[in-house]
């Protein structure tokens, strides 16, 4: 008993000394790039709807008028139906009406006019910013006894979209972690040896929706056409606001030991 004693400590002293001096895994030092994803998705909670009217007669200063009086008339429609939403006028416009099929003019006496409108196109638009989704089809029929719809965009209320972007940030970094765990596995190390280096976020900011673009300005030349009369009733219009996805890239960089 006495002889296995230092035995035993003999053979733990060399299989100490071969453990301190095995080689290191051939990995060591590597330096690896890891792209990671994430996103998530929520219901639209907002919507920005661009109304327009717009007037012709041969008399410019008739159509600005109507034009005038219609907007104030639907704007306050608008605000009595939802105060808490948020206006702005935008694009007001005065355009020449031309003929169809005109003739390319004529020099007289060395001087070529240019051609002669028959009437005018006067418009303007305005936006309405709002969050009461359930009650936009009403609103927007009673609006749309003075106004046209010209656009709407659905989207995500800005409270709601720096909440989703704390949420996006985090599965990003999730993704990332099990990027490395599968990374590890595949190198023949462990998870616990991959130490991040660097993290990199890009492409932050990014989203998918089903909006469209404001409302854009008028032509410079328009031709002549029938005057479209607004309709004394109109059956509330459907939406459909959809969803917004938010989505994120990283690249991190992760060194094994």
């Amino acid at each position: 008993m006495s002889l296995a004693k230092p035995s035993l400590l003999i053979a733990l002293l060399f299989a100490a000394q071969a453990y301190a001096q095995s080689p290191a895994p051939a990995t060591a030092g590597t330096l690896v790039i890891v792209p990671a994803f994430g996103e998530v998705k929520h219901a639209n909670d907002q919507a920005i709807v661009t109304f327009a009217v717009e007037e012709h007669d041969k008399d410019k200063a008739k159509a600005a008028e109507r034009v005038n009086r219609k907007m104030k008339e639907g704007t306050e429609i608008l605000r009595k139906l939802d105060p808490r939403a948020e206006y702005k006028t935008m694009g007001y416009y005065t355009y020449p009406i031309y003929p169809e099929n005109v003739q390319p003019p004529r020099p007289v006496d060395g001087v070529v006019k240019p051609p002669v409108p028959v009437a005018w196109r006067v418009g303007q638009y305005l936006e309405m910013k709002t969050t009461s989704l359930a009650e936009l089809p009403k609103t927007a029929a009673s609006a749309q006894k003075v106004l046209t719809i010209n656009n709407i965009q659905f989207g995500l209320a800005p409270a709601t979209e720096k909440r989703l972007d704390d949420q996006r940030i985090a599965e990003t970094y999730k993704n990332l972690n099990e990027r490395i765990v599968s990374i590890a596995n595949a190198m023949g190390r462990k998870p616990a040896e991959a130490v991040i280096d660097t993290v990199d976020f890009e492409g932050s900011g990014n989203y998918v929706n089903g909006g469209g673009d404001a409302a854009a300005a008028a032509p410079m030349m328009a031709r002549m056409s029938a005057k479209r009369e607004m309709a004394d009733s109109v059956s509330e219009p459907s939406f459909e606001p959809g969803e917004t996805t938010l989505q994120m890239r990283l690249v991190g960089k992760v060194k094994f030991k």
